[in-house]
C-alpha cells in the first residue's frame, strides 16, 4: 500500500506581521492535487496543523477544506494534535469530522477507542493499522500513561520511559500479515532542530529515544521537527518536515512531503516529493546601494536585511521602499554599536525566557538545575495550550 506522510503546516502562521494564509493555501493545494495524482492510500498528517491553539476562523477553514479535500481522493485521512493545535477542539470536532471519513485525534486514546486506526487499503486489500500518538505535555504524559498503560503515577519513570509505555500499549493493535504504523507528534533524541519549533517543547525532558518504537513497525511518521530528516532505528523512523519554511531559522530546509510505499512483508521505499509552492525565505547583506541594486534579483522572496552601513535617519524607509517584502530589517553586527544591559549582558529582547530566567538564577546563586527544569515546564505549559 502506498500513503503520503506530512506534517506541520502551521496554519494561521505570520511572518514578522506578514499574513501568509494565502500562501499556505497555495501549499496545502500542491500537497491536495499530489494526492490526487498519486491514489495514495491513506494521508498521515503528524500535527501542528495549525500555528497556534486559537486559530482564525480562516485557519480553520483552510485546514477543514484541506482534510475534505484529502479525503476526497478515496485515501484513508489520518491527523493527529502537535503543541501548537488545541487538543480539546480536536476531540470537540472530531465526531464531525469522522461523519466525513477523517480520523482527526487530540488526546492519546486506548486501543480500543480510537488510539489505532485500522482500514483495508483500497489499492491492494491489505489490512492496515495506524497507531497514533498525538503531543503529550509533561502534565498530560502522567496522566496518558495511568489511562492507556495502567501505570502508577507514583511509579512512572520520567517523559521519555512514559511514552514507551503509551507505544506499547498502542502497538498492541498490531496484527500479523498487515502494515503496522505509527504516527506521532514529538522529538526524537538526536534529531535536528528545523529552526521554527518551539524550543521549551523539544528541549528538556521532551526527548524520547528512537528505540521506543522497537523494531515493530513498518513505518514511523513523526511530526514536530520542521527539517526531513530519518533517525536510525530498528524500523524506519521519519520526519516529513514542514511542507514550506514557517520562519527565518527554515530558510534553507528542503520542503518536501513523503509517499511511502509497504508491503507486510518489504522494507518501506520513500520517496521525497518537493514542494514549490512555498515562497522562499532569504538573509542578504549588503550596503543600501547594494541591496536596492539586487532588489530584482530578490523577485517575490522574503527577505531578512542586515544593512552594511551604520544605523542614520531614513535607512530603514529606504530598504523597504526598494525591498518591500523585506520583513526584518537589522544593521549587521560589524557595523552596529552593542546594546547591553547595565550589567554587560545582551539586551533582554534577544533573550529567550529560559536564558532570562537563568539569568536571574544566577544572580540569586542559586545552582539548583531542578529549578530552571521546573521553570521550562511552567513555562511550556503556559504556552502550549495544552
Amino acid at each position: 500500500m502506498k500513503f503520503l506522510h506530512t506534517s506541520d503546516w502551521h496554519v494561521g502562521k505570520t511572518l514578522k506581521g506578514r499574513n501568509r494564509l494565502d500562501e499556505q493555501r497555495a501549499v496545502l493545494g500542491e500537497i491536495v492535487r499530489t494526492a490526487r495524482d498519486e491514489a495514495f492510500d491513506a494521508i498521515l498528517v503528524a500535527g501542528d496543523l495549525y500555528e497556534t491553539s486559537a486559530p482564525s476562523a480562516a485557519a480553520q477553514e483552510l485546514v477543514v477544506q484541506a482534510l475534505m479535500a484529502l479525503r476526497d481522493t478515496g485515501a484513508e485521512v489520518i491527523a493527529i494534535a502537535g503543541n501548537h493545535d488545541h487538543a480539546a477542539t480536536f476531540e470537540a470536532y472530531r465526531p464531525l469530522l469522522r461523519k466525513a471519513g477523517i480520523h482527526l485525534t487530540g488526546n492519546p486514546r486506548p486501543v480500543a477507542d480510537g488510539g489505532v486506526v485500522s482500514f483495508d487499503a483500497r489499492s491492494t486489500g491489505e489490512r492496515v493499522n495506524v497507531a497514533v500518538l498525538p503531543f503529550l505535555s509533561q502534565r498530560y504524559a502522567v496522566r496518558a500513561a495511568e489511562l492507556l498503560a495502567g501505570t502508577p503515577a507514583d511509579n512512572v519513570g520520567e517523559y521519555d520511559q512514559r511514552v514507551r509505555d503509551i507505544l506499547e500499549h498502542l502497538k498492541s493493535g498490531f496484527s500479523a500479515g498487515a502494515v503496522n504504523l505509527v504516527m506521532a507528534h514529538l522529538t526524537v533524541t538526536g534529531g535536528t532542530m528545523g529552526g521554527g519549533e518551539r524550543a521549551a517543547q523539544s528541549i528538556f525532558e521532551y526527548h524520547v529515544p528512537a528505540t521506543a518504537f522497537g523494531a515493530d513497525p513498518h513505518y514511523v511518521a513523526l511530526g514536530h521537527l520542521h527539517r526531513r530528516q530519518s533517525l536510525p532505528a530498528a524500523c524506519p523512523v521519519h520526519y516529513s518536515g514542514s511542507p514550506f519554511a514557517v520562519d527565518f531559522g527554515e530558510q534553507d530546509n528542503k520542503s518536501v512531503i513523503l509517499a511511502v510505499e509497504v508491503t507486510p512483508t518489504t522494507p518501506a521505499k520513500i520517496t521525497e516529493i518537493p514542494m514549490t509552492a512555498g515562497r522562499r525565505l532569504r538573509t542578504v547583506h549588503g550596503t543600501v546601494a547594494e541591496l536596492t541594486g539586487r532588489a530584482e534579483e530578490f523577485g517575490e522572496d522574503y527577505l531578512r536585511v542586515y544593512v552594511r552601513e551604520a544605523t542614520r535617519a531614513g535607512l530603514r524607509e529606504e530598504i523597504q521602499e526598494a525591498l518591500p517584502n523585506a520583513l526584518e530589517i537589522r544593521i549587521d553586527p560589524e557595523f552596529a554599536a552593542p546594546v547591553t544591559t547595565a550589567g554587560g549582558d545582551r539586551a533582554i529582547a534577544d533573550r529567550s525566557p529560559g536564558e532570562l530566567f537563568a539569568s536571574y538564577c544566577e544572580e540569586r546563586t542559586v545552582e539548583d538545575k531542578r529549578v530552571q527544569s521546573l521553570f521550562a515546564r511552567l513555562h511550556d505549559e503556559e504556552t502550549s495550550g495544552v
